[in-house]
């Protein structure tokens, strides 16, 4: 009930580094986290307490969150680490990984976990229901209080239900005596969509990236960007995994694909990890790194090490593709071929050996399998590491050709590379079911926008117009607000069907809509 509208949430994935059964296998407590845009630079330390800092993520497993001012955040933590997170709340020593300052923290209730004694149940029931709001540092945040107020969430619901009840698209309600039959109906909905997101190894859509002990910024700007043009960006997450975290978190059952991009000696016991990884059917991308397998050896030919040089690859449907990319200076050899089709060629060097510089490799019976390149396929025409003029132009020719090598390399390894199109930005319609409150806005409007209708802000500024044709043109810094409710027409929202269902005397009486904007975070920004 307290998240209201479950249209407005969106889940998030699983972290690669959370152990879910940690969590899971001992009673725990849902809880939500109001946040404000503010800096973390505001914490106070509260008299008597620690210095210590707590990170929110530290002590909890995020589930899902709701953008919007208040931001929120649908946890679950252990009892020990949901007091933790209480008294650093209390203390004003709670900090945020996105930088913005808790608010409120409301509990939504315990799950217990198989075979709990009824002594251990009793032993949370006199706890509070919540953490109330902190009378210091709320500052000029005015908000209702959903969680306690039963006249403000009543007021917010009906204003809620006018806007589904005005949508094209029906938000599907579960009543609460709703039959098993249905639920499981509506599940399947659900599922189906989420089933998007879901590959053929089972794994969570993480995509990690190790760049060894020297993690250089740059290096990760340059892997994660060139990854972020080939794969579709709303089936994927890409974090780094550093590499204290080898050994230590559990991404190896949260993960769909790592990417090692080091040149440096992988240690024994990473070593290990990366297969275990590819024996529970990982895969694995390697960027000139030092990391092989089974016969797969690497041998060091110098003279080829920052040099351009001109590759053949072996396409999916047989044919040949010819381009030119900066090498490491290493290729690949078996020293045994002991099994046919263990390893797969799929690009030399266009040279008298024939070197092998991309190379598959299998490992395991359950999928797992490695494309290792010696190409540096992350690297551009303007990578610091091109020597001349020629190098530049033989690599600015074959940019487009390195993209669709690499979006095959990760297409083959399970990915999906179908790059969606973005929609185009359109304008902003202020609309309002009462025309009297709708006029009286617009009185207001005139003493706080400049001469040209100009509602400045830092993030996203508004210009109030009555009309808007074509050729005005909408960026996410400025977009046109049209005032003339007259010109309105969606066929997504009824401003009708919205006023026949709206029962309140002031919420929801001024409306801001828009078919494609950016984020609605930043719209109402100062």
């Amino acid at each position: 009930q307290f998240l209201d509208d479950l249209n407005k949430w969106s889940l998030l994935l699983i972290s690669p580094f959370v152990y879910p059964e940690k969590l899971l296998s001992a009673e725990h407590i849902a809880f939500v986290t109001e946040t404000f845009s503010a800096r973390t630079e505001n914490l106070q330390e509260a008299p008597g307490s620690s210095r210590e800092i707590v990170k929110w993520s530290d002590y909890c497993s995020p589930l899902a969150y709701k953008p919007g001012e208040p931001f929120k955040l649908f946890a679950e933590a252990s009892v020990d680490n949901f007091s933790s997170l209480g008294i650093a709340f209390m203390e004003d020593r709670l900090q945020m990984d996105n930088g913005m300052v808790p608010h409120k923290i409301v509990w939504l209730g315990v799950a217990e976990p198989a075979g709990q004694s009824e002594e251990e149940k009793s032993k949370l029931e006199d706890e509070p229901d919540s953490l109330s709001d902190k009378e210091a540092g709320a500052g000029e945040h005015h908000h209702l209080h959903l969680s306690s107020c039963h006249e403000c969430l009543q007021l917010e619901n009906s204003t809620i239900e006018s806007v589904k009840f005005a949508s094209a698209e029906n938000i599907p309600e579960l009543p609460d005596d709703c039959s098993s039959s249905k639920l499981e109906e509506k599940q399947d909905d659900c599922l189906e969509k989420v089933m998007k997101r879901v590959n053929l190894a089972g794994k969570p859509p993480n995509v990690l990236i190790y760049l060894g002990s020297g993690a250089a910024k740059e290096k990760l700007e340059q892997v994660r960007s060139i990854l972020r043009e080939c794969i579709d960006t709303e089936s994927y997450t890409i974090y780094q995994l550093h590499q204290e975290q080898v050994l230590r978190d559990p991404w190896i059952d949260n993960s769909l694909l790592l990417v090692i991009a080091t040149e440096e000696p992988i240690s024994e016991g990473h070593h290990k990890q990366f297969l275990k990884y590819l024996s529970k059917g990982g895969k694995i991308l390697g960027l000139s790194s030092s990391f092989t397998f089974g016969d797969l050896r690497i041998k060091r030919k110098n003279k080829l090490r920052g040099t351009v040089h001109e590759l053949v690859v072996s396409r999916v449907d047989s044919t040949e593709m010819r381009l030119n990319l900066l090498v490491s200076g290493c290729v690949f050899e078996e020293a045994v071929k002991e099994e046919i089709g263990k390893v797969k060629t799929l690009c030399r060097l266009n040279n008298a050996e024939k070197d092998a510089v991309i190379v598959r490799v299998a490992y395991g019976a359950s999928g797992g399998e490695a494309i290792l390149s010696q190409a540096h396929l992350e690297l551009d025409s303007n990578s610091m590491d091109v020597q001349t003029e020629e190098d530049f132009n033989l690599l600015k020719m074959s940019n487009p050709r390195r993209y669709e090598v690499l979006k095959e390399l990760l297409a083959s390894l399970g990915l999906s590379c179908e790059l969606r199109e973005v929609p185009v930005l359109t304008p902003l319609h202020l609309l309002s079911p009462d025309e009297e409150t709708h006029l009286a806005f617009l009185k207001w409007l005139e003493g706080n926008v400049d001469a040209e209708g100009l509602r400045a802000s830092s993030k996203v500024s508004l210009k109030f117009v009555p009309c808007c044709d074509s050729r005005v043109e909408v960026t996410p810094s400025l977009m046109p607000v049209v005032t003339d409710m007259g010109s309105f027409s969606s066929e997504h929202f009824s401003l009708k069907t919205y006023q026949q269902n709206l029962q309140t005397k002031k919420l929801g009486k001024i409306l801001l809509f828009t078919e494609v904007t950016t984020t609605t975070m930043n719209l109402l920004d100062g």
